[in-house]
């Protein structure tokens, strides 16, 4: 069976060689320069690749091109918030968003600081105490809500 294999290989790769072969003897037709500097550019490599081994296995592998590798696992994203803290504000109301916020755990107060990009510092999301998360996301509620009350009349 690899015996079968490798002379499919083989003729394959003979008929590969022989249409570059013709494209090269299209392209010097019009292009004579070009055409010659390609199969010099051909000649060198080829002869590169014979003489050396970890070149012929770099340029394997260079025109190989991407793999079909699974890409390394990473830790799975946060989850969304159980609540929409802009929304909730814009309906009740600072205490009323502060009394939302109470009964979540630590874990939801994280979705919520992911979700809604509140961990401009890279801190809140290594924080353990579920207040400093809350008044992370109150803090950063109120900052939008307000943002630009200055320019309106």
């Amino acid at each position: 069976m690899d015996e079968l294999l490798s002379d499919t290989r083989r003729a394959a790769a003979q008929v590969d060689m022989e249409a570059a072969a013709a494209a090269l003897r299209k392209l010097h037709a019009d292009h004579p320069v070009l055409a010659t500097s390609i199969a010099s550019l051909i000649h060198v490599l080829a002869g590169e690749a014979l003489h050396n081994p970890r070149f012929a296995r770099d340029l394997e592998v260079a025109l190989a091109g991407p793999k079909d590798e699974v890409p390394e696992a990473r830790r799975p994203k946060r989850g969304p918030g159980v609540i929409d803290p802009f929304a909730v504000h814009l309906d009740v109301g600072e205490e009323g968003l502060r009394a939302a916020l109470a009964i979540l755990d630590t874990e939801q107060l994280k979705d919520i600081v992911a979700e809604c990009a509140m961990d401009y510092d890279k801190r809140a999301m290594r924080w353990r105490s579920a207040e400093r998360l809350r008044e992370r996301i109150v803090e950063r509620v109120i900052a939008r809500a307000t943002k630009g009350e200055a320019f309106r009349g």
